[in-house]
């Protein structure tokens, strides 16, 4: 792990306006830049970048951060690889921090099978483009797929010699070791008596084209390989066992090349195989990784789903491939995305059809022909179950069944609405069916028959709803206040009961002076009334502020826009950057002037702890009410609420009496 020390030196040295500039054309604004967003789609800019606080917003998307997580975001780097390319940026020397020799020695492992990895790369591309035997064939095989150089290069193709030992043996005389050649299945090693060591190499990929496979940040994690003459006994295709860096359920073909224009496009085109995904980026459709000829497995979404929510489905003319690919979907839609299925005429694949149209006539079709699972499904199988009651009543439920998997209530109902319609049925059978689908599913989960199992309540937009969206206003606003005047002092303004009252006389609340830290402020309340942040990332930056003013009485909000958790610092960085909005729009220029919250510090302060005690005793007394009680409680239950209710008037005299 990189060291505590080093970090801070990364951030000390990295400036925003300097690593964003390499990916954005900024302009000055101000004492800030603003360019276009590189998320988005826009022609004014809303993408600003504060030297000053080291920090950067996105308006358009809502992102923001500091160096890292704008590396994070745009190049999709892991947090210790974007740490690296600032280190090797700024150039300082990475320090790891003490590991165990176990520890050492696994990250020593792996660190040189990729080395090896990318020994086999640069070695296959090389024998593609300078070896007589490599131009002969395998350049010549990708120059009749219709790749040009510059594809090939970019994709770093290759070729393996046609001889069993040429690799192994070029690589074991560069230095590098056997047992990483084997461990990354370059080589295949098999005992021989005869031999001088007892053992004999081979080559994996002998008499193959290479397709390099890369992670999401560009590391080789291993090979795939196409033969190119008609042996019967060889696999057409060949892929680098799983291993140590590579896993073939893990990882898409051309994701790291595809990986930014998924995130601006908002769309991942899925193919099936290598020259599926070249032949696309060559036209300009970048926005394409492949499975590799294997079945969809979770991770494989996953890692779609850290760039985007939608995913169209890419299938040859075969009725035969499409029918083994279908399952796919179902999981997509359980990782709660949105799946578009497409086809191409009988015949072709991705690869043949881009061949025979232009960027312009592929986009197109590709932008208009697309459908929605319900609808693909109902026209792939209606055919043999048109006029079979009993095959349409299976096909019915099998949509049904693709619908139960998608976790979002709202787009569940709305596809039962469309199945309805076009299948001509009630939405209340596709209701039930839903719901004993549903029903299905918990108790196989938990073991339980039906009867035993609680009805899962329909949740609507309720006057309690609104209070939890009023409770996450009140948290986000002392979070604010703790970030932007934590450290400052203030002569609070409060009021509390006379000790004595005058006979006949009205009770008044007296005025009273305290001069306090504001964070000192807002945790001393919290705590007397044992309140906790219901949303989990203001709970997490809660705590952070607290260690720190146990540390240090103050708070650090360069330590917070720096945390690893990347929730917490872009949680901080959009509340740093809410008031820089009016650069945007130029709001001195039009005279329009905002009003220094500072003057009115105090009682922003109590508004907001006040506020938020009100939210927390109207949710309790709201509680109270909708729940059931027998003869016994009710008499303890309406006590209790009339106490609450008593609170709830206090707070509003204080609301309207705080200056």
């Amino acid at each position: 792990m990189i060291s505590r020390d080093t970090i801070d030196r990364i951030f000390e040295a990295a400036r925003v306006e300097e690593v964003i500039g390499e990916f954005v054309q900024l302009k000055k604004a101000g004492s800030n830049f603003k360019g276009l967003s590189p998320f988005s789609e826009e022609r004014s800019p809303s993408f600003m970048v504060s030297p000053v606080k080291q920090i950067w917003k996105d308006f358009s998307t809502g992102k923001g951060g500091n160096s890292v997580s704008f590396l994070m975001e745009h190049e999709h780097y892991s947090y210790p690889e974007a740490l690296r390319y600032l280190a090797k940026k700024y150039n300082i020397e990475l320090e790891e921090t003490e590991q165990t020799d176990e520890q050492k020695q696994q990250a020593d492992e792996r660190e040189s099978m990729f080395l090896v990895s990318e020994f086999a790369r640069d070695y296959f591309h090389r024998i593609l483009l300078e070896d007589n035997e490599g131009k002969a064939i395998g350049l010549s095989y990708f120059k009749e797929r219709g790749f040009t150089e510059e594809t090939i290069k970019k994709f770093q193709l290759g070729y393996a010699l046609n001889e069993w030992e040429a690799f192994s043996t070029e690589a074991l005389n560069k230095g590098y070791n056997l047992k990483y050649l084997e461990s990354t299945g370059l080589t295949i090693v098999k005992q021989d008596l005869l031999a001088p060591n007892g053992t004999k190499q081979f080559d994996r990929f002998k008499g193959r084209v290479l397709f390099p496979i890369h992670s999401m940040s560009g590391r080789v994690l291993g090979f795939g390989g196409r033969i190119l003459t008609n042996d019967k006994k060889a696999a057409k295709y060949l892929n680098s066992p799983d291993s140590d860096i590579y896993h073939k359920g893990n990882i898409l073909y051309g994701i790291h090349f595809a990986k930014q224009s998924i995130a601006k496009e908002d769309n991942c085109y899925l193919v099936e195989g290598y020259t599926d995904v070249i032949s696309f980026h060559q036209k300009g459709v970048e926005n394409v990784v492949a499975s590799s000829g294997t079945a969809l497995t979770e991770n494989q979404i996953r890692l779609i789903n850290r760039l985007t929510k939608n995913i169209t489905i890419l299938f040859d003319g075969d009725a035969a491939g499409i029918r083994a690919s279908i399952r796919g979907i179902d999981l997509i839609l359980e990782q709660g995305m949105n799946v578009r299925v497409l086809s191409f005429p009988d015949g072709d694949d991705p690869d043949s059809f881009s061949k025979k149209v232009t960027t312009e006539e592929l986009k197109e079709y590709l932008q208009n022909n697309s459908q929605d699972f319900i609808n693909f499904k109902v026209s792939l199988l209606m055919k043999d179950a048109q006029n079979d009651p009993v095959k349409k009543a299976g096909l019915i439920r099998d949509i049904v069944v693709s619908i139960s998997k998608i976790p979002d209530r709202i787009q569940r109902e709305v596809y039962i609405q469309e199945c309805s319609r076009i299948m001509d049925i009630s939405e209340t059978v596709l209701f039930s069916e839903l719901a004993q689908l549903s029903k299905k599913e918990q108790r196989e989960a938990s073991g339980k028959p039906d009867y035993e199992k609680p009805l899962e309540p329909v949740l609507t937009k309720t006057p309690q709803f609104e209070k939890i969206d009023e409770l996450n206003k009140y948290e986000r606003e002392i979070i604010k206040i703790l970030l932007l005047y934590g450290n400052k002092e203030v002569d609070f303004v409060d009021f509390e009961e006379p000790e004595t009252i005058e006979a006949n006389k009205p009770k008044k609340l007296k005025k009273v002076h305290i001069t306090n830290v504001v964070s000192k402020e807002i945790y001393l309340n919290l705590q007397d009334d044992e309140i906790e942040f219901t949303d989990e990332v203001f709970r997490n930056v809660y705590y952070e502020v607290i260690a720190q003013l146990n540390q240090n009485e103050s708070i650090s909000v360069d330590t917070l826009v720096n945390n690893s958790n990347s929730e917490i610092a872009s949680l901080v960085t959009n509340i740093l950057m809410d008031d820089e909005k009016y650069v945007l729009s130029n709001w001195e220029r039009k005279n329009i002037f905002t009003k220094s919250k500072d003057e009115d510090l105090s009682k922003m302060v109590l508004d907001a702890i006040y506020n938020l005690r009100r939210v927390l005793i109207e949710q309790k007394i709201a509680s109270l009410i909708n729940h059931e009680y027998d003869v016994k409680e009710r008499e303890q239950i309406l006590e209790t609420i009339v106490n609450y209710s008593s609170l709830k008037k206090l707070l509003f005299e204080r609301l309207n009496r705080v200056v």
